[in-house]
């Protein structure tokens, strides 16, 4: 009993004596108004510049690993939504203004556009519980494909950064397309066309990729894949582009045209994409017809 009192009475005496005495001059004895704010909590943001075995948006799967070890993917680059975007109650599945930043950036780090090659652009968003917390970023995940017409990732041991510049191993050149038995030889249904195989420009070849464009953002794809005079339109500027070619009425007399549109999935996710192709349906040629001009495709 006497122990408690005691410490009842140092109490007191301490009490006392903050209430009595000035303290050093400087000092108004305020002991909660001098301490600095506490800055607002920061929640995770993932870092570019970053492999990753596995797309994961989760802070829980969240492990990167060194780009010369294993990895599927690559972030090249973290940005943040802003305004109207980042008000929203959940997160979003697509965003326009994160993938044209992702295009961009993405673009700049590769030296050439990502469509161009075998490559497959991501933009990941934060978890529903990350949202809630106040997360509002985006990731740009870069991964290489295996084939063209095979969206199965490749594992590497190497940083994408820099992959499309000069002649790059990734990049889409020549082609000899995979077509269906009775496919009619110069305009192609949907269905015809069932694959690209990439081969050397220097070996015979029937197509080679001209370039690619993008799709209206507002149309879905079943519609947009019955358009086929609009995609003509636009490859076929490509291809008299590419080639150094007049765009007029003999242009079809000169080479025919393939497109590949982007899978349903992909689609969805805002890639409207459609690569183009100068196709040679009746005779090959083994060397590319880039800047070659009329005579390396006569008119027929």
């Amino acid at each position: 009993m006497r122990r408690w009192l005691r410490a009842v009475a140092l109490g007191a005496v301490a009490v006392l004596a903050l209430a009595g005495y000035g303290g050093p001059a400087g000092l108004d004895g305020n002991l909660v108004d001098d301490w600095p704010a506490m800055s607002a909590p920061q929640g995770f943001v993932p870092e570019a510049g970053t492999c990753h075995v596995h797309a994961d948006a989760s802070l829980n799967a969240y492990a990167p690993v060194p780009c010369e070890s294993a990895h599927r993917l690559e972030t090249m680059h973290v940005g943040a939504l802003t305004g109207s975007h980042a008000s929203r109650g959940t997160p979003p599945t697509f965003d326009s203004a994160a993938h044209a930043e992702c295009d961009r950036k993405v673009n700049k780090a590769l030296g050439g556009d990502w469509r161009s090659g075998r490559l497959t652009l991501d933009v990941l968003f934060p978890t529903a519980l990350g949202w809630q917390g106040g997360a509002r970023w985006f990731r740009c995940d870069l991964a290489e494909l295996e084939r063209f017409d095979d969206r199965a990732v490749v594992t590497r041991t190497a940083s994408l950064t820099g992959a499309l510049r000069g002649d790059s191993t990734l990049a889409h050149r020549c082609f000899n397309p995979k077509l269906a038995e009775y496919a009619p030889r110069r305009e192609l249904a949907e269905g015809d066309l069932q694959g690209m195989d990439a081969v050397p420009c220097t070996t015979a070849h029937h197509a080679e990729f001209v370039g690619v464009y993008q799709a209206p953002p507002d149309i879905d794809l079943r519609t947009y894949r019955r358009s086929t005079e609009p995609i003509r339109r636009q490859c076929l500027a490509l291809i008299a582009r590419f080639a150094k070619v007049p765009n007029d009425g003999d242009l079809k007399n000169r080479t025919g045209w393939l497109y590949w549109l982007p899978n349903a999935q992909s689609w969805t996710d805002g890639n409207r994409t459609v690569q183009c192709f100068l196709w040679l349906d009746d005779r090959t040629v083994t060397r590319s017809v880039k800047g070659a001009g009329p005579k390396a495709l006569p008119a027929r």
